[in-house]
């Protein structure tokens, strides 16, 4: 079975420009990579007719399908429909069908049909008439040399309905189209190059119908494991088994698979054991909670935070010693157990999660540079610390710091090391 290859072309000004926001391009590969068709390339053009015209050569080139969203409104500036007939050397003329669909859809309405409307039912006589249930803009079709050609609007809700209900169908009776399975392990505590050094043996030995990606973002990755075929339940299987071979050389590092992000992942655990959270955050201002409080329902198992960010209010409020911030300052191990127990009993939960640390860009010494964070969690069987050395850059380190200070919850949750 051949792979279908597919590249996204993008029209419009507004998008080079920064003015609006490309949803389209990342819509339509998601639809794609449902129906067993790869994504190769996605291509941004503004509404000039010569740029246009040299993406249109260049995807045919090295894709089987080409969709492009965009340009096709009634005004000066939409001028992908002619690029489109310049193209396939087709003239524009009136589409019979076009306008009695946009007839029948301005009448719905209660609207009139001014001339500068009737012509979004003019089509390129070369093309294939996609319907368009949403708006006035037709969808076109063109088929060259075995290249399939798909144009549809830039307007994200009528694009989403040609695609679902017209492209998509008409693209499973084209192409005899492949089973693609993702899986998704998740981790975090590990850095990617140290992470792909320890399973390399591992990712080389990978059968040659399934793919690794590593998706990194701030202190955690997705290892996204793709394989391809023609039966979906063998292909779970097959993944199934490569991972249960993975994991005994990554587990400490594993905190879940597929769509639940760390904060997701904890509350689950909280709930089903109706055990309680509290969190004092001093250099991440706030972050953690709003990690734990962004999940729906989290008041099951959320009782409250602090962030006692000044000294004092570590002792007004928190009750730490000031003896200890004496003898240690704020950002040390002694400090923040005290923070993780304390915020744990003035809140009646079960657990207490507390950070504190220099996140930048200022206040760093020699022996405590900018980036040195400490992070604990106090729980029933005890409580664990961590030293972090991070970076110069303070959004960096909260966001850092909130993802580890979340799984050092989670490894005393489950009492992994």
């Amino acid at each position: 079975m051949k792979q279908v290859l597919a590249e996204i072309i993008t029209i419009g000004d507004e998008i080079l420009y920064g003015q609006t926001l490309d949803t389209n391009a990342h819509w339509i590969s998601g639809k794609l990579d449902e129906n067993g068709i790869r994504v190769v390339r996605r291509t941004t053009c503004g509404d000039n007719e010569q740029e246009i015209v040299k993406a249109l050569a260049e995807a045919e080139q090295h894709a089987d399908l080409i969709l492009i969203t965009g340009g096709l409104g009634p005004t000066s500036d939409d001028i992908t429909k002619t690029c489109l007939a310049r193209y396939f050397d087709s003239e524009i003329k009136p589409n019979e069908q076009a306008l009695r669909e946009l007839e029948h859809y301005m009448a719905n309405r209660g609207r009139a049909l001014n001339e500068l409307t009737r012509q979004q039912a003019s089509l390129p006589d070369k093309c294939k008439h996609i319907t368009n249930n949403r708006g006035t803009a037709a969808g076109m079709w063109f088929n060259k040399n075995g290249k399939i050609f798909i144009a549809m609007p830039g307007v994200p809700h009528e694009m989403k309905h040609m695609m679902s209900h017209h492209v998509i169908p008409r693209l499973r009776e084209t192409y005899e189209l492949p089973v693609i399975y993702h899986k998704f392990v998740r981790l975090t505590g590990i850095g990617e190059s140290w992470l792909a050094e320890k399973i390399e043996v591992w990712e080389n030995n990978l059968p040659d119908n399934v793919k690794l990606a590593y998706l990194p973002t701030y202190g955690d990755i997705k290892m996204r494991l793709t394989a391809y075929g023609n039966d979906v339940k063998i292909l779970e299987k097959q993944v199934r088994g490569l991972i249960d071979s993975l994991l005994p050389l990554i587990d400490k590092y594993v905190y879940g698979f597929d769509d639940n992000p760390l904060e997701v992942v904890i509350g689950n655990i909280l709930r089903e054991r109706n055990e309680k959270l509290a969190i004092a955050e001093s250099c991440t201002g706030g972050f953690i909670a709003h990690k734990i409080t962004s999940v729906a329902g989290s008041s099951d198992y959320f009782n409250g935070g602090i962030v006692p960010y000044q000294n004092e209010m570590k002792v007004k409020l928190l009750g730490v010693q000031p003896a200890t911030l004496e003898a240690h300052g704020a950002v040390s191990e002694e400090t923040v157990r005290e923070m993780a127990v304390n915020v744990k009993d003035r809140f009646n939960a079960d657990w207490g999660l507390a950070s504190s640390g220099i996140a930048g860009p200022g206040g760093g010494t020699p022996e405590k540079p900018v980036g040195t964070i400490w992070i604990a969690c106090a729980g029933p069987s005890g409580i664990r610390a961590k030293k972090l050395r991070l970076t110069k850059d303070r959004d960096v380190n909260i966001r850092l710091s909130a993802v580890l200070a979340m799984f050092i919850l989670y490894q005393s949750l489950v009492k992994k090391d």
